[in-house]
């Protein structure tokens, strides 16, 4: 299998509510991302597991596909 990594799908995801209070799951997917603080923004590959913790935690997040 070849790997398509220059035409990959990039997606722009803003913390935006606290990741305090919630589920030790839902923590750990934003730690998975790389999210700290709130406001914080970050361009990542639209992998499925990239895309898997997003979904999870969509209610805390903001995102927008990058192209």
């Amino acid at each position: 299998h070849k790997l398509m990594i220059d035409k990959q799908n990039k997606v722009r995801i803003k913390l935006v509510k606290s990741r305090f209070g919630r589920l030790k799951k839902h923590a750990a997917s934003l730690s998975g991302l790389g999210l700290r603080k709130i406001n914080q923004e970050l361009v990542i590959d639209a992998t499925p597991e990239n895309m898997g913790m997003v979904n999870q935690v969509r209610y805390l997040l903001e995102v927008e596909e990058v192209k």
